[in-house]
């Protein structure tokens, strides 16, 4: 019977030990190391000053190119803004009250090609620029100029 005991307290060892290992490897999604946030994509975004991609500034810029004739209010050449007032479209800054009335949506065709904006953020027209807005607070998250 001893024999027996011992061999049941080594399997319930064994059992805790295993466990034990296991939580300790689900410790480290608590430090970054999960949902991807260790790749470099995800550190490529998030770390930089900008929301935009290279590849959506290309959308971007090609969009501007084939509606070039019929842009939509916020893009027209009426609507440029002076060198002053596009000084102040800063990113990380915030929307100045002077240029808040001059905010256009996003047309519908380039939103569908531009990356989902964050909660409370909006991609908005102002001045012949597309603007990430933070609708709550108007802090500019990302400013696209177009090359006029």
């Amino acid at each position: 019977m001893r024999v027996r005991t011992w061999l049941h307290i080594g399997i319930a060892a064994i059992f805790v030990l295993g466990c034990g290992s296991a939580v300790a490897q689900d410790d480290d999604h608590g430090h970054g190391h999960a949902y991807g946030h260790d790749k470099p994509e995800f550190r490529e975004v998030h770390e930089s000053d900008h929301f935009y991609r290279d590849r959506d500034r290309e959308y971007m810029h090609h969009w501007y190119e084939e509606h070039h004739d019929h842009l939509p209010r916020g893009l027209a050449k009426r609507d440029h803004l002076s060198p002053e007032m596009e000084r102040e479209l800063v990113v990380r800054g915030t929307l100045p009250v002077e240029l808040r009335h001059r905010m256009y949506p996003c047309p519908e065709d380039l939103e569908r090609q531009l990356p989902p904006p964050p909660p409370q953020c909006a991609h908005v027209l102002i001045g012949g620029h597309v603007v990430l807005l933070n609708r709550a607070n108007f802090q500019i998250v990302d400013v696209f100029h177009f090359e006029l």
